[in-house]
């Protein structure tokens, strides 16, 4: 089959075009013939060498696609071949054929295109386990996402409002802000120009952070949050050291954590799936959730779509077009 290969770390252009063994299903698991494979930022530090799979994982990059079961592993009883799902990978997306858990896989919501679908899993597994799993939110609550018009942002502006929370979130352009806000932020400010920590102190402070920033974000959200809020942590963009003054976690009984996705359980993750399928899956039938799509891109093409990621131009979520 042909699938992106990644010949050597290093910016887009390493990412190859190669002919590699079609994958078999193992138990539990089921392959897939993918239409159309979601772009990520952990796929970009993949190839650049920062995140390494994990162990057994395929080497290739890819976290979620979408397409048509083309078989089954033994023990697999929820899906038969021929069946349209989408599916969380612990990699190897970028290819016509892959492997996943079937635990993991989940149907393509009425309504929705195996486009749209390729887009759901890698965001909507994060944002729904560390927004509500493990950051809590609860209607009525402010919750500020950074990040807005990336894919994390869109879906965390879209499930957080449709909880009944009152949402917040930053973004580097104007034309961004004003995508967010019709997504259903109440405030989106442009973090080149304004400041996020004034803007939050000003509306009470937020309950709940979702930052994957880091760096000099990390002091800022701690001043931003209300007092007994919470800071989820899922990446760092601009690194993950900092001074950071812990009295102010203790006296304002403030919660910071974090998560990543990859390295979990199969339980874990199958966990996440059933909890989406029951509580999200609905919204995105009833059309009230809709994944943001900024721009296709042939397979072979991969490299112009990390060029278009790691340019921070897009709006939401990047597909390659495998068939």
């Amino acid at each position: 089959m042909k699938a992106i290969e990644i010949a050597q770390a290093g910016g887009p252009e390493v990412l190859t075009l190669a002919d590699v063994p079609t994958p078999e299903p193992a138990h539990g698991q089921v392959r897939i013939k993918v239409a159309y494979a979601g772009v990520n930022r952990p796929d970009a530090l993949q190839r650049a060498g920062l995140y390494n799979p994990p162990k057994g994982a395929s080497p290739l990059p890819g976290l979620e696609a979408s397409g048509t079961i083309s078989a089954v592993g033994a023990g697999v009883t929820d899906w038969v071949i021929g069946d349209q799902v989408c599916a969380l990978l612990p990699g190897g997306g970028y290819a016509q054929e892959v492997v996943a858990p079937a635990a993991h896989c989940l149907p393509i919501p009425n309504g929705l295109s195996l486009k749209q679908a390729a887009c759901l899993p890698e965001t909507f597994f994060t944002v729904w386990s560390n927004v509500f799993m493990r950051g809590g939110l609860k209607a009525g609550e402010r919750f500020l996402v950074h990040g807005g018009s990336s894919g994390i942002g869109t879906t965390a502006i879209q499930l957080a409002s449709a909880f009944g929370a009152r949402v917040f979130t930053t973004a580097g352009a104007d034309e961004k802000c004003t995508a967010c806000l019709a997504l259903g932020a109440e405030i989106a400010v442009n973090y080149r120009n304004e400041d996020f920590v004034e803007m939050m102190k000003a509306h009470g402070g937020a309950h709940l952070i979702l930052d994957m920033v880091g760096g000099d974000y990390l002091p800022r959200n701690v001043r931003a949050l209300a007092d007994d809020g919470r800071l989820v942590q899922i990446a760092f963009l601009q690194g993950p050291k900092i001074e950071l003054n812990f009295a102010q976690m203790m006296m304002r009984r403030l919660t910071i954590t974090g998560s990543t996705l990859r390295p979990q359980s199969d339980l874990a993750k199958a966990e996440i799936a059933q909890q989406l399928r029951r509580h999200v899956w609905p919204l995105l039938e009833a059309g009230k959730v809709t994944p943001v799509m900024d721009q296709e891109f042939l397979l072979a093409d991969a490299a112009a779509a990390h060029s278009r990621m790691e340019s921070s131009a897009h709006i939401g979520k990047i597909v390659l077009k495998v068939e």
